[in-house]
């Protein structure tokens, strides 16, 4: 048998809770560390269509990069988006655990990802901790691009359909720091470390103009930056539990949708 303190043990060593930020809530959120688990729904956000999503696969237990529980609840009613989602879980058995800045930090994660994702070589880490983790990664392009060629190589990558931009900068980008999720605080480490250029995303007007001759800002998108996440985690949790169901979850859960005009 396999529990819900099983699967929390195992994410544990994945992404050790030591590393989560002091604002985050990570964990077990919902659910009881005894309950047997027999299917585990990985998602990015466990949103109440995930939670049925969980229920229709008989899965018992979820786990997500974003906490759906995040700034505490006061009540549990059917009057929000995160209160039906945690009244739905309770209410059939199903057990959510969220990783967010733990996975953000540890090496192998979310910023990790985006760096494989651009074949990026000598990778270090942006914004490091005393124990060799930290927020976003630093390393080289494989060959130099014009800014030009370089913002399409990226909304390829993270298949976002706009990218927000300072403006063009004149030398080719070689040397690219990347930070899943919102990374404006991040910008000062990126020059500070040579970047040509720096992709994140939650960027402000203001983040906008640190952009300079020979340093360009582009950001994805949110959910764009971190659309890795999920399949890194279910693989992990597969490589812990290889006879165990892992699945993928199959929702979409951005919430931010783009109009295009013409």
């Amino acid at each position: 048998m396999v529990s819900v303190g099983d699967i929390c043990k195992a994410l544990e060593q994945i992404a050790p809770s030591a590393l989560s930020e002091d604002f985050d809530n990570t964990g077990l959120l919902v659910g009881d560390p005894s309950q047997e688990v027999d299917r585990i729904l990985v998602c990015h956000d466990a949103l109440e269509a995930v939670v049925d999503e969980a229920i229709a696969l008989n899965a018992s237990m979820i786990v997500c990069f974003h906490p759906i529980i995040f700034k505490g609840l006061k009540t549990i009613t059917p009057e929000n988006y995160v209160s039906r989602s945690v009244l739905k879980a309770i209410e059939h058995k199903v057990s959510i655990y969220a990783l967010h800045t733990r996975f953000d930090k540890v090496m192998g994660g979310v910023s990790d990802l985006m760096a494989k994702a651009l074949n990026l070589t000598d990778v270090q880490v942006l914004v490091p901790e005393e124990d060799h983790t930290g927020f976003g990664r630093i390393g080289n392009l494989p060959e130099a691009l014009s800014a030009s060629a370089f913002l399409a190589l990226i909304a390829k990558t993270f298949e976002t359909p706009m990218v927000r931009h300072s403006a063009f900068i004149e030398k080719n980008i070689h040397r690219v720091a990347v930070l899943g999720g919102s990374g404006a605080f991040a910008i000062q480490n990126a020059k500070a470390l040579g970047a040509d250029a720096y992709i994140s995303a939650d960027f402000k007007y203001h983040d906008f103009f640190q952009g300079e001759a020979n340093f360009l800002l582009a950001d994805v998108g949110h959910y764009e930056s971190e659309r890795f996440t999920k399949n890194a985690i279910a693989q992990k949790l597969r490589e812990k539990f290889p006879n165990f169901a892992v699945t993928l979850s199959e929702i979409k859960t951005n919430p931010v949708k783009y109009y295009t005009y013409g």
